[in-house]
């Protein structure tokens, strides 16, 4: 039988399952404004003609790596704002960590912003990075952020002047990574995938063109078809030999917290990805 309306908003839709959506995003905003308060970063430089293609870089001292973290939202909304708290522990631990700002949906497509963060990391890594950062980089991604950040692992650096494996680790944090269903959901008024579009953009088949350690996590609590998206794309994935976390309690807005979290297991595999 065809899965219906309800069961693609209810599996895809992250505020149809948790009720206290809206009081969760607004507490990232209020963390934000206090990690804001206490660090200065390199603010809203510019990777491309976009309003919107900016970065900012928080550095701490003699930096053993780099962490760039890209934000969720369906490619809608949010910005390098609201998360950017998940940076703190990471700087404290001697990584310094750039957030990514990219162009949003309606304005541009799906495939648009693909191209935009790809640029992102190019600019970063040639321009930006300084010796120390570049030896180890970890890409992590929230929600629309976590197919952002595994489509890293399936671009070919080289066409962009960078060694073919620049990477160490990527985290994708309760990633989409075959769009198909969303087409079948509301947040499409905006996204606006058609079938065709969306067999494009599905990174279940695309090959393995950078090699570098992969996590897929996902909010125990979180829909299925978030976690079968996960162990989907480890299976396609599987020359990397990737690892699936459910993280315990987490909801999808929730999944994120332990990245701020030294000793938590999220944050523990970054710092491995960087060992």
């Amino acid at each position: 039988m065809e899965p219906t309306a309800e069961w693609y908003e209810r599996q895809y839709n992250p505020r149809v399952t948790v009720s206290h959506a809206a009081d969760l995003v607004a507490g990232w905003a209020n963390r934000a404004q206090l990690f804001r308060a206490r660090h200065t970063p390199s603010a809203d430089i510019a990777y491309g003609p976009h309003p919107r293609e900016l970065f900012d870089l928080y550095r701490t001292p003699d930096a053993r790596g780099a962490v760039i973290y890209i934000h969720g939202g369906y490619w809608r909304m949010l910005s390098k704002f609201e998360t950017s708290w998940v940076a703190e522990a990471f700087l404290a631990q001697g990584l310094s960590v750039a957030l990514i700002n990219y162009p949003l949906c309606p304005e541009v497509t799906v495939a648009e912003i693909r191209h935009s963060v790809q640029r992102a990391f190019a600019a970063l890594w040639r321009k930006h990075l300084t010796a120390g950062e570049r030896r180890r980089v970890v890409v992590i991604g929230h929600s629309a952020g976590g197919h952002l950040a595994a489509l890293h692992l399936a671009t070919d650096w080289t066409g962009f002047g960078l060694p073919s494996d620049p990477l160490a680790g990527v985290v994708a944090v309760s990633g989409v990574f075959d769009v198909a269903p969303l087409v079948h959901t509301s947040m499409n008024q905006d996204i606006r995938l058609t079938a065709e579009s969306a067999a494009g953009l599905n990174l279940i088949r695309e090959p393995v063109r950078a090699r570098a350690r992969l996590l897929c996590a996902v909010g125990a609590v979180e829909p299925e078809e978030f976690h079968r998206q996960s162990h989907d794309l480890a299976a396609a994935w599987a020359v990397l030999k990737p690892e699936v976390f459910a993280i315990p309690g987490a909801n999808h807005f929730t999944a994120i917290d332990g990245l701020a979290e030294p000793g938590h297991a999220l944050n523990r595999a970054v710092l491995e990805m960087m060992a």
